[in-house]
């Protein structure tokens, strides 16, 4: 039996209780009643009776008495198996249902191409996946917290349970045709690992790697990482940027995915336009009213607010600025997903 949520549970917890709360009161009536125990006593003698704990009576019995007692016994262990019964039952049928949605997973995560692979899904790696989604970018969490993708199920992520840094785990992934991993681990050890193993397995992928000591940037770098976030280091910044220019960094900040259909910037392949040798012959602004902000070369420099009839190169990007409704045609016009 699969459970599709907590229902199944509170409803057989609820009978249990009630179970218990009718013998309780029902108990203490009798002995209150037909024995002719204290209301106290009674009360005590269905308790410890229910619980089968073992002291002796705290009165002295009739037959009858001890009949009842007998009685409530039973029933006392038939409700206690019934509970944990329902318990047991629920537990498996998680692991159960967990185990089954994993294995489906698996085979549609064999089909992605161009996803992104986040490792560990503490405070970074649930904002890394936020923004993707954010993004429409198809992507893959590895972490073995069960609780952390029971809830990234309930988010309909795709997911993998297990070590990062095992190859077997990152196969599975779908590391060989994956086109980014962000590594985000807590330790800088476990992450120089995932970045090493990465690499091994697929040359061309783009890492984004955590790190928490300077000392392990240099290290990162050189077992392949791309690009290198401190989150401590930023966050630092950040508030004293707002201390500093706090327009200015607001103004940055609404400058990027605010929701699933609110978008301000976005990039152009310029390997998507072959035939265009200058900005000015792409008019993006007469096309879809956005703005060139910006040009990547191929050597990876970037150039600000750059001239219109600048030539570009074929391997490069330009960074647009627009409104929502703006970017939105940007990517109907030059079919960005």
């Amino acid at each position: 039996m699969v459970f599709d949520n907590n229902s199944y549970l509170i409803n057989h917890i609820r009978i249990a209780l009630l179970l218990i709360l009718v013998v309780i009161l029902g108990g203490t009536f009798v002995y209150h009643f037909v024995f002719d125990f204290t209301l106290l006593n009674s009360l005590y003698m269905t308790i410890i009776t229910i619980g089968t704990v073992g002291f002796g009576e705290v009165e002295p019995l009739t037959e009858g008495g001890k009949l009842f007692t007998s009685f409530i016994i039973l029933v006392g262990i038939f409700i206690f198996a019934y509970a944990f019964s329902v318990l047991s039952a629920y537990i498996i049928s998680i692991n159960i249902n967990f185990n089954f949605i994993s294995k489906k997973m698996e085979k549609e995560i064999q089909t992605l191409k161009g996803h992104t692979i986040i490792c560990g899904y503490g405070r970074n790696g649930k904002q890394s996946s936020l923004r993707l989604k954010n993004y429409k970018q198809s992507y893959v969490v590895i972490d073995h917290n069960q609780e952390a993708l029971e809830e990234l199920e309930k988010e309909e992520g795709y997911f993998i349970k297990g070590n990062a840094t095992d190859d077997e785990i990152l196969m599975k992934a779908g590391i060989m045709n994956a086109s980014n991993l962000i590594s985000c681990l807590p330790k800088d050890t476990d992450n120089l690992f995932i970045v090493l193993t990465a690499k091994q397995l697929n040359r061309n992928i783009t890492i984004v790697s955590r790190a928490s000591e300077e000392s392990s940037i240099k290290k990162l770098k050189i077992a392949g990482a791309d690009n290198i976030i401190m989150p401590d280091k930023i966050g630092g910044d950040y508030m004293a940027s707002l201390i500093v220019t706090p327009d200015l960094v607001e103004f940055l900040t609404r400058i990027s995915v605010v929701s699933d259909n609110h978008m301000n910037i976005q990039e152009i392949v310029l390997a998507d336009l072959p035939d265009i040798k200058t900005l000015e012959e792409i008019k993006i602004k007469e096309r879809t009213g956005c703005t060139i902000i910006g040009l990547k070369k191929e050597d990876g420099t970037y150039i600000i607010n750059p001239e219109l009839g600048m030539p570009i190169d074929t391997n490069g990007r330009i960074i647009v600025l627009g409104n929502t409704e703006q970017i939105n045609k940007l990517n109907n016009v030059f079919h960005i997903n």
